[in-house]
Protein backbone atom coordinates (compact mmCIF):
# COMPACT_ATOMS: atom_id res chain seq x y z
CA UNK A 1 0.00 0.00 0.00
CA UNK A 2 3.23 2.46 0.68
CA UNK A 3 4.50 1.83 -2.62
CA UNK A 4 1.23 3.05 -4.45
CA UNK A 5 0.67 5.68 -2.08
CA UNK A 6 4.36 6.48 -3.58
CA UNK A 7 3.20 5.95 -6.73
CA UNK A 8 0.18 8.24 -7.20
CA UNK A 9 1.86 10.63 -4.88
CA UNK A 10 4.97 11.14 -7.87
CA UNK A 11 2.28 11.03 -10.56
CA UNK A 12 0.13 13.66 -8.15
CA UNK A 13 3.41 15.97 -8.57
CA UNK A 14 3.96 15.53 -11.87
CA UNK A 15 0.38 16.51 -13.14
CA UNK A 16 0.84 19.54 -10.75
CA UNK A 17 4.21 20.28 -12.58
CA UNK A 18 2.76 20.33 -15.97
CA UNK A 19 -0.29 22.36 -15.49
CA UNK A 20 2.15 25.06 -13.61
CA UNK A 21 4.49 24.90 -16.27
CA UNK A 22 1.68 25.07 -18.89
CA UNK A 23 0.07 28.19 -16.98
CA UNK A 24 3.55 29.76 -16.95
CA UNK A 25 4.09 29.17 -20.99
CA UNK A 26 0.09 30.71 -21.43
CA UNK A 27 1.39 33.82 -19.11
CA UNK A 28 4.21 34.28 -20.70
CA UNK A 29 2.76 34.25 -24.00
CA UNK A 30 0.19 37.09 -23.02
CA UNK A 31 2.69 39.27 -21.50
CA UNK A 32 5.20 38.90 -24.76
CA UNK A 33 2.47 39.24 -27.45
CA UNK A 34 -0.47 40.05 -26.49
CA UNK A 35 0.19 43.10 -24.22
CA UNK A 36 2.89 43.96 -26.05
CA UNK A 37 1.95 43.44 -29.34
CA UNK A 38 2.26 44.97 -33.06
CA UNK A 39 2.66 44.25 -36.18
CA UNK A 40 6.15 45.34 -36.80
CA UNK A 41 7.17 42.72 -33.59
CA UNK A 42 5.00 40.18 -35.06
CA UNK A 43 6.26 40.36 -38.12
CA UNK A 44 9.87 40.42 -37.12
CA UNK A 45 9.78 37.38 -35.19
CA UNK A 46 8.03 35.24 -37.82
CA UNK A 47 9.18 36.74 -40.96
CA UNK A 48 9.81 33.72 -42.61
CA UNK A 49 6.13 32.44 -41.58
CA UNK A 50 4.75 35.29 -43.37
CA UNK A 51 7.32 36.61 -46.02
CA UNK A 52 7.52 33.13 -47.40
CA UNK A 53 5.33 30.67 -46.47
CA UNK A 54 1.86 32.05 -46.09
CA UNK A 55 2.46 34.44 -50.16
CA UNK A 56 3.23 31.13 -51.88
CA UNK A 57 1.96 28.42 -49.60
CA UNK A 58 -1.30 29.66 -49.04
CA UNK A 59 -2.24 33.59 -50.01
CA UNK A 60 -1.66 32.06 -53.60
CA UNK A 61 -2.93 28.52 -53.42
CA UNK A 62 -5.85 30.02 -51.81
CA UNK A 63 -6.67 32.67 -54.66
CA UNK A 64 -5.79 29.53 -57.57
CA UNK A 65 -8.27 26.82 -55.39
CA UNK A 66 -10.99 29.19 -55.57
CA UNK A 67 -11.00 30.37 -59.47
CA UNK A 68 -10.35 26.51 -60.34
CA UNK A 69 -13.77 25.85 -58.04
CA UNK A 70 -15.64 29.19 -59.57
CA UNK A 71 -14.61 27.44 -63.30
CA UNK A 72 -15.67 24.13 -62.48
CA UNK A 73 -18.70 24.63 -65.10
CA UNK A 74 -16.65 25.91 -68.06
CA UNK A 75 -14.00 22.80 -67.66
CA UNK A 76 -16.88 19.74 -67.17
CA UNK A 77 -18.28 21.23 -71.09
CA UNK A 78 -14.81 21.13 -72.21
CA UNK A 79 -14.41 18.24 -70.86
CA UNK A 80 -17.54 16.40 -72.34
CA UNK A 81 -16.68 17.81 -75.65
CA UNK A 82 -13.28 15.97 -75.37
CA UNK A 83 -14.58 12.97 -74.12
CA UNK A 84 -16.59 12.74 -77.24
CA UNK A 85 -13.58 12.65 -79.18
CA UNK A 86 -11.85 10.72 -77.06
CA UNK A 87 -14.59 8.25 -77.43
CA UNK A 88 -14.81 8.61 -80.71
CA UNK A 89 -11.27 7.58 -81.87
CA UNK A 90 -11.10 5.21 -79.13
CA UNK A 91 -7.11 5.11 -79.16
CA UNK A 92 -5.31 2.19 -77.89
CA UNK A 93 -3.56 3.19 -74.65
CA UNK A 94 -0.32 0.28 -72.86
CA UNK A 95 -0.70 0.24 -69.53
CA UNK A 96 2.90 0.23 -68.07
CA UNK A 97 3.10 -1.65 -64.79
CA UNK A 98 7.14 -2.12 -64.18
CA UNK A 99 8.36 -3.34 -60.87
CA UNK A 100 10.17 -5.49 -58.32
CA UNK A 101 8.74 -7.90 -55.54
CA UNK A 102 5.25 -6.11 -56.99
CA UNK A 103 3.21 -9.88 -56.60
CA UNK A 104 1.13 -8.76 -53.56
CA UNK A 105 0.03 -5.50 -55.25
CA UNK A 106 -0.43 -6.57 -58.87
CA UNK A 107 -4.00 -8.05 -58.42
CA UNK A 108 -5.64 -4.66 -56.90
CA UNK A 109 -3.69 -2.30 -59.03
CA UNK A 110 -5.48 -5.31 -62.11
CA UNK A 111 -9.03 -5.32 -60.24
CA UNK A 112 -9.43 -1.57 -60.68
CA UNK A 113 -8.01 -1.62 -64.76
CA UNK A 114 -11.10 -4.44 -65.30
CA UNK A 115 -13.29 -1.63 -63.97
CA UNK A 116 -12.21 1.54 -66.08
CA UNK A 117 -15.02 3.46 -68.17
CA UNK A 118 -12.35 3.44 -70.98
CA UNK A 119 -11.41 -0.02 -72.00
CA UNK A 120 -9.34 -0.08 -75.01
CA UNK A 121 -5.81 -0.81 -73.39
CA UNK A 122 -3.32 -3.49 -72.84
CA UNK A 123 -1.70 -4.15 -69.88
CA UNK A 124 2.09 -4.88 -69.92
CA UNK A 125 3.97 -5.80 -66.33
CA UNK A 126 7.01 -5.89 -66.12
CA UNK A 127 8.84 -7.54 -63.60
CA UNK A 128 12.30 -6.28 -63.00
CA UNK A 129 14.21 -9.12 -61.64
CA UNK A 130 12.33 -9.93 -58.61
CA UNK A 131 13.46 -12.53 -56.18
CA UNK A 132 9.87 -13.70 -54.47
CA UNK A 133 6.72 -15.06 -55.64
CA UNK A 134 5.75 -12.62 -58.98
CA UNK A 135 6.52 -14.16 -61.65
CA UNK A 136 4.34 -16.97 -60.65
CA UNK A 137 1.94 -14.52 -59.51
CA UNK A 138 2.27 -12.79 -62.83
CA UNK A 139 2.07 -16.01 -64.95
CA UNK A 140 -0.77 -17.12 -63.58
CA UNK A 141 -2.97 -13.19 -63.91
CA UNK A 142 -1.34 -13.68 -67.69
CA UNK A 143 -2.97 -16.99 -68.10
CA UNK A 144 -6.06 -16.01 -66.68
CA UNK A 145 -6.15 -13.06 -68.85
CA UNK A 146 -6.06 -10.31 -66.59
CA UNK A 147 -2.57 -9.26 -67.94
CA UNK A 148 -1.91 -8.86 -71.70
CA UNK A 149 1.87 -9.04 -71.85
CA UNK A 150 4.02 -10.12 -69.04
CA UNK A 151 7.52 -9.57 -69.82
CA UNK A 152 10.57 -10.74 -66.91
CA UNK A 153 14.22 -9.40 -66.42
CA UNK A 154 16.36 -11.70 -64.99
CA UNK A 155 18.66 -9.04 -63.79
CA UNK A 156 17.63 -5.88 -61.98
CA UNK A 157 18.01 -3.09 -64.11
CA UNK A 158 16.11 -0.31 -62.24
CA UNK A 159 12.67 1.33 -62.73
CA UNK A 160 13.53 3.12 -65.76
CA UNK A 161 15.07 0.27 -67.58
CA UNK A 162 12.32 -1.87 -67.36
CA UNK A 163 9.47 0.66 -68.17
CA UNK A 164 11.92 0.90 -71.74
CA UNK A 165 11.98 -2.54 -72.09
CA UNK A 166 7.84 -2.49 -71.65
CA UNK A 167 7.81 0.57 -73.93
CA UNK A 168 9.27 -1.69 -76.53
CA UNK A 169 6.17 -3.85 -76.67
CA UNK A 170 3.69 -1.27 -76.33
CA UNK A 171 1.39 -0.61 -79.19
CA UNK A 172 -0.64 1.65 -78.15
CA UNK A 173 -1.20 5.54 -79.20
CA UNK A 174 -0.69 6.84 -75.65
CA UNK A 175 1.73 5.14 -72.75
CA UNK A 176 0.16 5.12 -69.21
CA UNK A 177 2.88 4.62 -66.42
CA UNK A 178 1.54 3.17 -62.77
CA UNK A 179 3.36 2.07 -59.99
CA UNK A 180 2.50 -1.83 -59.06
CA UNK A 181 1.13 -0.71 -55.74
CA UNK A 182 -1.73 1.61 -56.59
CA UNK A 183 -5.07 1.37 -57.68
CA UNK A 184 -7.23 3.62 -59.90
CA UNK A 185 -10.69 5.64 -59.40
CA UNK A 186 -12.60 3.84 -61.99
CA UNK A 187 -13.33 7.10 -64.72
CA UNK A 188 -9.52 7.38 -63.86
CA UNK A 189 -7.94 6.60 -67.25
CA UNK A 190 -10.78 8.51 -68.91
CA UNK A 191 -10.17 11.47 -67.58
CA UNK A 192 -6.43 10.84 -67.58
CA UNK A 193 -6.74 10.96 -71.18
CA UNK A 194 -9.27 14.00 -71.77
CA UNK A 195 -6.33 16.91 -71.55
CA UNK A 196 -4.38 14.93 -74.87
CA UNK A 197 -7.92 16.14 -76.81
CA UNK A 198 -8.60 19.62 -75.25
CA UNK A 199 -4.80 20.56 -76.28
CA UNK A 200 -2.91 18.68 -78.79
CA UNK A 201 0.38 20.60 -77.89
CA UNK A 202 0.10 18.53 -74.50
CA UNK A 203 1.95 15.17 -74.58
CA UNK A 204 2.23 14.26 -70.78
CA UNK A 205 -0.44 14.41 -68.40
CA UNK A 206 -0.12 13.73 -64.32
CA UNK A 207 -2.64 12.30 -62.51
CA UNK A 208 -3.69 12.78 -59.35
CA UNK A 209 -2.15 10.76 -56.41
CA UNK A 210 -3.94 10.06 -53.09
CA UNK A 211 -3.14 7.99 -50.03
CA UNK A 212 -4.86 4.69 -49.73
CA UNK A 213 -3.74 3.41 -46.78
CA UNK A 214 -4.58 6.49 -44.50
CA UNK A 215 -6.17 5.26 -41.79
CA UNK A 216 -3.13 2.80 -41.20
CA UNK A 217 -0.84 4.73 -38.71
CA UNK A 218 -0.65 8.43 -37.86
CA UNK A 219 2.12 8.82 -40.54
CA UNK A 220 0.14 7.75 -43.65
CA UNK A 221 -2.33 9.88 -41.98
CA UNK A 222 -0.32 13.18 -42.14
CA UNK A 223 1.06 11.83 -45.50
CA UNK A 224 -2.42 11.76 -47.14
CA UNK A 225 -2.98 15.81 -45.70
CA UNK A 226 0.53 16.15 -47.24
CA UNK A 227 -0.75 14.77 -50.83
CA UNK A 228 -3.88 16.83 -50.71
CA UNK A 229 -2.03 19.86 -50.12
CA UNK A 230 1.14 19.67 -52.11
CA UNK A 231 -0.33 16.84 -55.05
CA UNK A 232 -3.84 18.06 -55.13
CA UNK A 233 -4.19 21.49 -54.43
CA UNK A 234 -0.33 22.48 -55.24
CA UNK A 235 -0.30 21.01 -58.33
CA UNK A 236 -3.71 22.43 -59.44
CA UNK A 237 -1.76 25.95 -58.61
CA UNK A 238 1.55 24.82 -61.11
CA UNK A 239 -0.81 23.73 -64.06
CA UNK A 240 -2.83 26.62 -63.71
CA UNK A 241 0.05 28.97 -64.07
CA UNK A 242 1.92 26.83 -66.55
CA UNK A 243 4.67 25.94 -64.38
CA UNK A 244 3.57 22.42 -63.64
CA UNK A 245 7.13 20.38 -63.60
CA UNK A 246 6.82 16.92 -62.33
CA UNK A 247 4.53 14.27 -63.05
CA UNK A 248 4.84 11.49 -60.99
CA UNK A 249 5.64 7.69 -61.46
CA UNK A 250 2.78 6.27 -59.67
CA UNK A 251 0.44 7.66 -62.61
CA UNK A 252 1.22 9.36 -65.59
CA UNK A 253 0.19 9.38 -69.21
CA UNK A 254 2.50 10.41 -72.31
CA UNK A 255 2.07 10.41 -75.43
CA UNK A 256 4.28 7.55 -77.52
CA UNK A 257 5.75 8.74 -80.77
CA UNK A 258 7.01 11.63 -78.39
CA UNK A 259 8.73 9.56 -75.83
CA UNK A 260 10.09 7.40 -77.80
CA UNK A 261 11.56 10.71 -80.33
CA UNK A 262 12.74 11.70 -76.98
CA UNK A 263 14.55 8.54 -75.87
CA UNK A 264 12.09 7.61 -73.47
CA UNK A 265 13.32 7.35 -69.98
CA UNK A 266 17.33 7.90 -68.92
CA UNK A 267 17.90 5.22 -66.49
CA UNK A 268 19.75 5.73 -62.95
CA UNK A 269 18.04 6.99 -59.92
CA UNK A 270 14.63 8.81 -60.84
CA UNK A 271 12.66 8.97 -63.60
CA UNK A 272 9.62 11.08 -62.83
CA UNK A 273 10.96 14.60 -62.62
CA UNK A 274 13.33 13.45 -65.44
CA UNK A 275 11.20 12.15 -68.30
CA UNK A 276 8.50 15.52 -67.12
CA UNK A 277 12.14 17.55 -68.08
CA UNK A 278 12.48 16.06 -71.23
CA UNK A 279 8.98 16.54 -72.66
CA UNK A 280 8.70 20.22 -71.46
CA UNK A 281 12.43 20.87 -72.55
CA UNK A 282 11.21 19.53 -75.98
CA UNK A 283 8.78 21.71 -76.35
CA UNK A 284 5.68 20.14 -75.49
CA UNK A 285 3.17 21.07 -73.03
CA UNK A 286 2.69 19.29 -69.08
CA UNK A 287 -0.24 19.29 -68.18
CA UNK A 288 -2.19 18.11 -64.23
CA UNK A 289 -5.69 16.07 -64.33
CA UNK A 290 -6.80 16.67 -61.02
CA UNK A 291 -9.72 14.26 -61.38
CA UNK A 292 -7.79 11.64 -62.88
CA UNK A 293 -7.21 9.56 -59.13
CA UNK A 294 -4.85 7.05 -58.25
CA UNK A 295 -4.50 5.70 -55.11
CA UNK A 296 -1.27 4.35 -53.85
CA UNK A 297 0.13 3.23 -50.57
CA UNK A 298 2.76 5.06 -48.76
CA UNK A 299 5.61 4.56 -46.07
CA UNK A 300 3.64 3.10 -42.12
CA UNK A 301 6.91 4.02 -40.70
CA UNK A 302 8.92 7.32 -39.94
CA UNK A 303 11.75 5.90 -41.02
CA UNK A 304 10.82 4.46 -44.41
CA UNK A 305 9.24 7.84 -44.83
CA UNK A 306 12.60 10.17 -44.16
CA UNK A 307 14.56 7.46 -46.57
CA UNK A 308 11.93 7.60 -49.27
CA UNK A 309 12.33 12.01 -48.66
CA UNK A 310 15.81 11.75 -48.96
CA UNK A 311 15.44 10.04 -52.02
CA UNK A 312 13.37 12.31 -53.43
CA UNK A 313 15.04 15.49 -51.99
CA UNK A 314 18.21 14.43 -54.26
CA UNK A 315 16.12 14.04 -57.30
CA UNK A 316 15.79 17.95 -57.01
CA UNK A 317 19.52 18.72 -56.77
CA UNK A 318 20.26 16.10 -59.13
CA UNK A 319 17.96 16.89 -62.15
CA UNK A 320 17.41 21.19 -62.08
CA UNK A 321 20.52 21.52 -61.04
CA UNK A 322 22.81 19.19 -62.62
CA UNK A 323 21.15 17.44 -65.11
CA UNK A 324 18.72 19.64 -66.80
CA UNK A 325 20.74 22.91 -65.61
CA UNK A 326 20.55 24.26 -68.96
CA UNK A 327 17.03 25.29 -68.36
CA UNK A 328 18.55 28.30 -66.19
CA UNK A 329 20.43 29.31 -68.69
CA UNK A 330 19.72 31.79 -72.21
CA UNK A 331 20.40 28.85 -74.30
CA UNK A 332 18.40 28.87 -77.70
CA UNK A 333 15.90 27.04 -76.61
CA UNK A 334 15.34 28.82 -73.55
CA UNK A 335 11.64 29.17 -72.17
CA UNK A 336 10.44 31.87 -70.17
CA UNK A 337 7.85 29.49 -68.43
CA UNK A 338 10.58 26.27 -68.10
CA UNK A 339 12.79 28.82 -66.30
CA UNK A 340 10.22 29.84 -64.01
CA UNK A 341 8.85 26.22 -63.60
CA UNK A 342 12.24 25.24 -62.13
CA UNK A 343 12.98 28.20 -60.42
CA UNK A 344 10.26 28.06 -58.14
CA UNK A 345 10.92 24.36 -57.55
CA UNK A 346 14.58 25.21 -56.24
CA UNK A 347 13.93 28.59 -54.48
CA UNK A 348 10.63 27.36 -52.61
CA UNK A 349 11.94 23.87 -51.91
CA UNK A 350 15.97 24.22 -51.72
CA UNK A 351 17.02 27.42 -51.23
CA UNK A 352 13.81 28.39 -48.76
CA UNK A 353 14.87 25.34 -46.83
CA UNK A 354 18.10 26.66 -46.45
CA UNK A 355 16.66 30.20 -44.92
CA UNK A 356 14.26 28.36 -43.03
CA UNK A 357 17.51 26.88 -40.95
CA UNK A 358 19.02 29.89 -40.36
CA UNK A 359 16.52 31.40 -39.47
CA UNK A 360 15.43 28.64 -36.65
CA UNK A 361 19.00 28.74 -35.68
CA UNK A 362 18.58 32.97 -35.08
CA UNK A 363 15.75 32.25 -33.15
CA UNK A 364 17.23 29.87 -30.69
CA UNK A 365 20.18 32.00 -29.84
CA UNK A 366 18.38 35.47 -30.20
CA UNK A 367 15.51 34.59 -27.92
CA UNK A 368 16.48 32.01 -25.93
CA UNK A 369 14.89 33.24 -22.98
CA UNK A 370 11.53 32.94 -24.55
CA UNK A 371 11.83 30.43 -27.25
CA UNK A 372 9.05 27.98 -26.09
CA UNK A 373 6.54 30.97 -25.92
CA UNK A 374 7.37 31.95 -29.60
CA UNK A 375 7.44 28.18 -30.75
CA UNK A 376 3.97 28.09 -29.53
CA UNK A 377 2.67 30.97 -31.02
CA UNK A 378 4.34 29.94 -34.12
CA UNK A 379 2.28 26.47 -34.18
CA UNK A 380 -0.75 28.34 -33.71
CA UNK A 381 -0.03 31.17 -36.40
CA UNK A 382 0.93 27.28 -38.54
CA UNK A 383 -2.58 26.06 -37.40
CA UNK A 384 -4.48 28.94 -38.58
CA UNK A 385 -2.58 28.83 -41.95
CA UNK A 386 -3.37 25.02 -42.26
CA UNK A 387 -7.19 24.99 -41.59
CA UNK A 388 -6.90 27.85 -44.09
CA UNK A 389 -5.54 25.19 -46.50
CA UNK A 390 -7.41 22.44 -45.60
CA UNK A 391 -10.85 24.73 -46.60
CA UNK A 392 -9.32 24.96 -50.17
CA UNK A 393 -8.38 21.06 -50.15
CA UNK A 394 -12.16 20.70 -48.89
CA UNK A 395 -13.36 23.23 -51.84
CA UNK A 396 -11.95 21.11 -54.68
CA UNK A 397 -11.83 17.13 -53.71
CA UNK A 398 -14.26 15.07 -55.36
CA UNK A 399 -14.36 12.99 -52.10
CA UNK A 400 -14.58 15.35 -49.46
CA UNK A 401 -17.26 13.33 -47.18
CA UNK A 402 -14.50 10.89 -47.20
CA UNK A 403 -11.15 13.01 -46.41
CA UNK A 404 -12.66 15.44 -43.89
CA UNK A 405 -11.79 13.05 -41.57
CA UNK A 406 -8.40 13.96 -41.58
CA UNK A 407 -9.22 17.28 -40.30
CA UNK A 408 -8.57 15.54 -36.38
CA UNK A 409 -4.52 16.00 -37.80
CA UNK A 410 -4.42 19.25 -38.56
CA UNK A 411 -3.03 19.89 -34.97
CA UNK A 412 0.03 17.40 -35.87
CA UNK A 413 0.62 18.18 -39.51
CA UNK A 414 1.92 21.64 -38.59
CA UNK A 415 5.03 20.18 -36.59
CA UNK A 416 4.79 17.42 -40.26
CA UNK A 417 4.95 20.25 -42.75
CA UNK A 418 6.92 22.61 -40.44
CA UNK A 419 9.79 20.60 -39.49
CA UNK A 420 10.22 16.55 -39.98
CA UNK A 421 10.16 17.71 -43.97
CA UNK A 422 12.29 20.58 -44.11
CA UNK A 423 14.85 18.52 -42.36
CA UNK A 424 14.77 15.38 -44.32
CA UNK A 425 15.08 17.83 -47.59
CA UNK A 426 17.61 19.87 -45.91
CA UNK A 427 19.72 16.19 -45.81
CA UNK A 428 18.95 15.31 -48.80
CA UNK A 429 20.15 18.41 -50.14
CA UNK A 430 23.18 18.62 -48.81
CA UNK A 431 24.21 15.28 -49.14
CA UNK A 432 23.45 15.39 -53.04
CA UNK A 433 25.53 18.63 -53.05
CA UNK A 434 28.64 17.65 -51.86
CA UNK A 435 28.25 13.67 -51.92
CA UNK A 436 26.00 12.51 -55.03
CA UNK A 437 24.74 10.23 -52.77
CA UNK A 438 21.49 9.83 -55.44
CA UNK A 439 24.09 7.45 -57.46
CA UNK A 440 24.51 5.69 -54.05
CA UNK A 441 21.30 4.60 -52.67
CA UNK A 442 20.21 1.27 -53.34
CA UNK A 443 16.60 1.82 -54.51
CA UNK A 444 18.47 1.82 -57.47
CA UNK A 445 20.85 -0.81 -59.23
CA UNK A 446 24.46 0.00 -58.49
CA UNK A 447 25.39 -0.33 -62.40
CA UNK A 448 22.65 1.59 -63.80
CA UNK A 449 23.81 4.45 -61.47
CA UNK A 450 27.38 4.07 -62.52
CA UNK A 451 26.03 4.37 -65.87
CA UNK A 452 24.26 7.40 -65.11
CA UNK A 453 26.43 9.13 -63.40
CA UNK A 454 29.46 8.20 -65.99
CA UNK A 455 26.64 9.61 -68.87
CA UNK A 456 26.19 12.96 -67.13
CA UNK A 457 30.03 13.76 -66.51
Amino acid sequence: MELIGDIFGTVADAVVWFVNRAMEIFYNIEVCFSRNINWYILLKTYWFLFLIEFPRYYLLETGIGLWYKFTTFRRRKLNARARMVLFSENPKVSILIPGKNEGAHIYPLLRSLQEQTYRNFEIIVVDDGSDDATPYICRDLERNGLIDIYLRLNERGGKASAANYGFRFATGKYIVHLDADSSLDRDAIEKVLLPFYLDTRVKAVGGCVKVRNYEETICTSLQALEYLKTIMVGRIVLNELGIYHIISGAFGAFDRETIENLGMWDVGPGLDGDITQKVRKGGYKVTFANEAVCMTSVPSSWYRLFRQRLRWSRSLVRFRLRKHLDILLPTRNWSFLNWLSNMENIFFDCVCNYMWFFYILSMIFLHTDRLLEILVVGWLIRFFFSVLAFGIIMLVTERPREEFKLIKYLPLSTFYTGYFLRIARLVGYTSEFFFFNSFRDKWNPRKTSVWAQADEN
